[in-house]
């Protein structure tokens, strides 16, 4: 059955942009949309005084300002957009003096760029940074966690090359354990190599920070700020993910102007605004209670990082226990997902053929490359015309086998068509999260991860000391548990010792025929 009518119904299409969206897979209905009208206003009500200033992280008591970053007219105070203006102006002049080399490193002219975060921090520029070419000036290389190996991994690739390489590291409080570590990891490599890493390095960090002092202090080459009212998710428009995009020889001002033209159209108060209809989508396809999951497909390689990208974007802003009246929902959205066509050959078949149980999004980009392709059957057929044949496929397939789909068409790959796509999402998100009533910009759980793992460290050096004191005796599990005071967490208390007979923190296991039966003893 042909499904013109419902296609031309529920497109959206911007020649400006470049963008094409088909909601008609959805099965939106008159019905549903009269059953969301007093949603519909409010989160529109919500989003303009959130754009106006309005608190809307009641939990730190701040304002969320993402979107003045990419539109400094419309912040609410003079200060506010005087910062945004200077703040860009400031990472364009600094990544050009780089590029020219009149900001070096001790061997000579920056050729590379280590970027330490976590969360937003490292997610944003990295999307970035993988997604676009620009000049190609600054190579990025990334340390977002405190894995040891990992670390090492990344440094390897640095060998020889230090004093090319400029550190920016990436905290708003500079007490965040992860890019803490990473830091203190790098600077003592430096050191070791007989260089100095202040001259290396650059700071993005809040004001008055820990690590903003440090930096003040020591000389670093370079501090950008961090502004209390941007989250960590939505930060990839300000310098957190300018700067390394700037330093890569990305165009920003084009980065910024998809995600402003992005906005300008996310603010009418219509049923062709597409990121209310996303909001939308997502509601009719989870029941606004998140009953699927949505997998994120995009058909292009430069997008292989954009559903992980979009996880914590929507997973840290949806995924919440109460809401706003402080009822208990267990709200949350759940995103997956890779890139097309590589799935045709892993998870898409149980998404064919499995539990039913979520909705997907199809990114398509309309030119396939610059410059001419080279015919690869006899047909005459391309590879783009194969990867695009199979992005119409899989949402047919799926479709027919009763799947929500949303596809996206963006008409060429560039700055501009990234921020626009980053910045449709951000705003979805934001409307979906007043349809179904909780706080966006809060991030309750992630602290109490962070509180769990202080509590746990505190733990193991318990565990050391209490060994220490009693160095030469060999110690169950149950007397080292009983000991510290700690009867009822002897499981933890095993794992943490584990951990450190593994690690060389002066601890040994005297082992015997069960593990859980072994003593351990300071050495």
């Amino acid at each position: 059955m042909d499904d013109w009518s419902e296609f031309k119904k529920y497109l959206f299409r911007s020649n400006e942009l470049g963008m094409t969206i088909d909601f008609s897979k959805i099965g939106f209905s008159e019905k549903f949309f009269n059953g969301m009208v007093e949603k519909i206003a409010v989160a529109h009500r919500e989003m303009a005084a959130l754009e106006a200033g309005a608190i809307a992280n009641r939990d730190e008591n701040r304002m969320v300002g993402h979107y003045w970053l990419r539109n400094s007219n419309i912040a609410p105070l003079p200060e506010i957009q005087r910062d945004i203006d200077d703040g860009i102006e400031k990472i364009l002049k600094f990544s050009e003096q780089v590029h020219l080399g009149h900001i070096s490193g001790q061997d000579g002219n920056f050729e590379n760029a280590l970027c330490i975060g976590i969360g937003g921090s490292a997610l944003g520029p990295q999307l970035i940074c993988d997604s676009l070419d620009g000049d190609n000036k600054i190579n990025c290389y990334f340390i977002d966690n405190t894995d040891p190996d990992g670390i090492d991994l990344t440094l390897k690739k640095l060998e020889g090359r230090l004093g090319r390489t400029l550190v920016v590291v990436t905290s708003k409080s500079g007490s965040t354990p992860e890019p803490r570590n990473a830091m203190v990891e790098v600077v003592a490599v430096y050191e070791k190599n007989g260089y100095t890493f202040s001259r290396h390095a650059v700071a993005i960090t809040g004001q008055g920070s820990l690590l903003d002092k440090q930096a003040c202090s020591e000389g670093w080459v370079g501090r950008f700020p961090m502004w209390e009212w941007v989250g960590g998710r939505t930060s990839v428009f300000s310098a957190v993910g300018l700067l390394p995009a700037a330093l890569q020889g990305i165009s920003v001002k084009s980065f910024l102007a998809g995600a402003r033209g992005m906005d300008s159209i996310t603010r009418v108060s219509s049923f062709k605004n597409p990121a209310m209809m996303m909001a939308l989508a997502w509601y009719r396809e989870t029941n606004g209670v998140g009953k699927k999951d949505m997998v994120v497909i995009p058909y292009k390689d430069r997008l292989s990082n954009f559903a992980k990208y979009l996880q914590q974007l929507i997973m840290e802003s949806l995924g919440k226990e109460k809401d706003r009246d402080g009822n208990i929902v267990h709200q949350g959205l759940t995103v997956y997902g890779n890139k097309g066509s590589t799935d045709q050959h892993s998870f898409i078949q149980q998404l064919r053929d499995g539990l039913q149980n979520f909705f997907i999004t199809i990114i398509s980009v309309l030119k396939s490359r610059d410059g001419a392709s080279p015919s690869v059957d006899p047909n005459g057929m391309r590879s783009g015309d194969y990867l695009n044949g199979f992005a119409l496929g899989t949402a047919k397939a799926l479709n027919e086998n009763g799947t929500g789909v949303i596809q996206i068409f963006i008409d060429k790959f560039s700055e501009y068509g990234l921020g626009m796509l980053i910045a449709l999402y951000e705003r979805a998100v934001g409307f979906y999260a007043s349809m179904v009533n909780v706080n966006a910009y809060h991030q309750p759980g992630v602290e109490a991860g962070k509180k769990a793992a202080a509590e746990i460290l505190q733990v193991q050096q318990s565990v050391g000391s209490f060994l220490m004191k009693n160095r030469g005796k060999k110690l169950t599990v149950d007397a080292i548990a009983d000991g510290i005071n700690l009867k009822n967490q002897k499981t933890l208390v095993f794992k943490l010792l584990e951990h450190m007979v593994a690690n060389g923190n002066g601890i040994k296991r005297n082992p015997s025929v069960e593990i859980l039966t072994s003593t351990y003893e300071a050495e």
